[in-house]
C-alpha cells in the first residue's frame, strides 16, 4: 500500500535569504546526462540546461551527473560547472552521493529532473515528475527487469519525497490532472512546462545528406517510422497487429522501420501474434543517435506513435518539425500536444492504426495538410520557454523573501 501523502510544513528549508547581492547556487540533478543511449527524461534536462545556459549568465550552476562516454554532450560556461559524482546504483547515488555533493556546493535550490529525488537535504528542493504511472496497479511481469526495478523504485520514493518539495513540475495538463486527482495534498506546488523538440528538428536536411542516411541505415524508399522498446505503453504488440492486417489484406505499401530494438524480442512478439511471416517487412535500424534521427523523420512516410499513455510525446513534435505526418493516440496527454495536427487513433484498436496508415498512404492531400498543420503546432512549444519559466521558479525559490516583496 502507498503511504498516505501529507501537506508540506511551511519551515523553511533554507536557513536565510542569501545576499540579494550574491548569485543564487543552483543544482541540477542529470545523472543519466552522459550515457549514450538517451531517452526522454535525458533529453528534456539536457535541453533544459542548454537553455539556461543561454538565458542565465550571473547565477551559478552545477549540474550532477554520473560519469559516462557521451561527456561532450554538455560543455561548461562561465556560471555552469559540471560535477561528476561516480559510484553505485542508482537508489545509492540519488539517495547518499547527491545530497552529499549538494552540501558541499553550498546550494541554495536543488532541482532533480527524473521523477525521484533524496529524502533528505538540506536546501529547498524543487522536482520534474514527468509522470505517476508507476503509482498506478504495476504487472511485474511485463517490461524489462531494468524497467521494472525503476517503477519499483519511483514507487518506494515519490510518494515519500513530495511532501519536501517546494515545486512540482510536470509536462502537461493531462498529468498535471493525474497527479493532482492522485496527490491531492500537491494543490498549488504543481506547474505545467511544457516539453518542445530540438533545434536540430526543424530546418529540412539536403538531398546529399538523405541520402547518406538512407544508405547508412540500409532504409527502404518508403517505409513507416515507430520508435520501438521494451516498454508496453509503447504499443508495439498494437502496431506489429495493425501492419499483419495491412499485409493480410495486400495494403502495405510500406516497410516498417524500427530503432533500438532486439531481434530476439522481435522474433519471440511476432510468433507470439502469430504473425512470424511479418519479419520481412520490418527493419530494425539499432540505435540512432539524437543528432541524426531528423533524417530518419524527414525520410519516413509517416511517423506512428500509438501509445497506451504518454506524459507529453516529445517525438509528436520532432517528426513534425521534420514534416513528417504523425499519427498518434487519442489517450492521455497525446491529444494535448498533437492538437489537430496529426490522425488520432484509439491505440487500443488495431484496426483504427492500420486504417490511420491506410489513409495517409492513399491520400497525398491528407499527408500535405498534416504536414502543414504539424510545422505550424511545433512553433507553439519552446525549450527557451520552458527554461524561462523554471529559472523563475528558481528565483522564488532561491529568494521566497524577494519573490513575497510587492513590486
Amino acid at each position: 500500500m502507498l503511504p498516505q501523502l501529507q501537506a508540506r510544513k511551511n519551515t523553511p528549508l533554507a536557513a536565510a535569504d542569501p545576499a540579494p547581492d550574491r548569485p543564487l547556487r543552483i543544482g541540477i540533478e542529470a545523472q543519466r546526462l552522459f550515457r549514450p543511449h538517451k531517452h526522454g527524461m535525458d533529453i528534456v534536462a539536457l535541453e533544459l540546461i542548454r537553455n539556461l545556459q543561454q538565458l542565465d549568465h550571473t547565477n551559478e550552476y552545477f549540474v550532477f551527473v554520473k560519469p559516462d562516454q557521451d561527456n561532450t554532450v554538455l560543455r561548461e560556461t562561465p556560471n555552469f560547472r559540471i560535477v561528476e559524482i561516480a559510484g553505485g546504483p542508482y537508489p545509492f547515488w540519488e539517495q547518499v552521493l547527491l545530497p552529499r555533493a549538494a552540501r558541499q556546493a553550498g546550494l541554495d535550490v536543488l532541482h532533480c529532473t527524473s521523477n525521484t529525488a533524496p529524502l533528505r537535504l538540506a536546501m529547498p528542493l524543487l522536482l520534474t515528475l514527468h509522470d505517476i504511472i508507476y503509482l498506478e496497479p504495476l504487472d511485474l511481469r511485463r517490461g524489462s527487469w531494468y524497467q521494472r526495478l525503476g517503477n519499483l523504485y519511483r514507487r518506494w520514493n515519490v510518494p515519500r519525497v513530495l511532501p519536501h518539495c517546494e515545486r512540482v513540475f510536470t509536462v502537461s495538463a493531462f498529468e498535471q490532472g493525474r497527479i493532482l486527482e492522485r496527490l491531492p495534498a500537491l494543490a498549488g506546488r504543481v506547474q505545467v512546462v511544457y516539453n518542445s523538440a530540438g533545434e536540430q528538428f526543424g530546418p529540412v536536411a539536403g538531398p546529399a545528406a538523405l541520402a547518406a542516411a538512407k544508405a547508412r541505415y540500409r532504409l527502404p524508399d518508403r517505409f513507416i517510422f515507430f520508435l520501438a522498446n521494451t516498454d508496453p505503453k509503447k504499443n508495439l504488440r498494437g502496431v506489429l497487429q495493425a501492419v499483419a492486417l495491412l499485409k493480410a489484406r495486400g495494403q502495405l505499401q510500406c516497410q516498417l522501420v524500427m530503432l533500438d530494438y532486439q531481434e530476439t524480442a522481435l522474433t519471440a512478439l511476432l510468433r507470439e501474434l502469430g504473425a512470424p511471416d511479418l519479419r520481412a517487412d520490418i527493419l530494425l535500424c539499432g540505435y540512432v543517435p539524437n543528432q541524426e534521427l531528423p533524417l530518419i523523420y524527414q525520410l519516413a512516410e509517416v511517423f506512428l506513435y500509438p501509445s497506451l499513455r504518454e506524459s507529453f510525446g516529445i517525438p509528436i513534435l520532432e517528426a513534425m518539425g521534420c514534416g513528417t505526418p504523425v499519427i498518434t493516440s487519442t489517450t492521455s496527454s497525446m491529444p494535448e500536444v498533437a492538437g489537430e495536427a496529426a490522425l488520432l487513433v484509439d491505440p487500443f484498436q488495431p484496426e483504427a492504426i492500420a486504417s490511420a496508415i491506410l489513409k495517409l498512404q492513399n491520400e497525398p492531400a491528407t499527408r500535405a495538410a498534416l504536414v502543414e498543420r504539424g510545422r505550424q503546432r511545433v512553433r507553439q512549444f519552446s525549450w527557451r520557454e520552458a527554461a524561462r519559466q523554471v529559472q523563475r521558479v528558481y528565483q522564488q525559490v532561491g529568494r521566497p523573501a524577494a519573490a513575497a516583496t510587492p513590486p
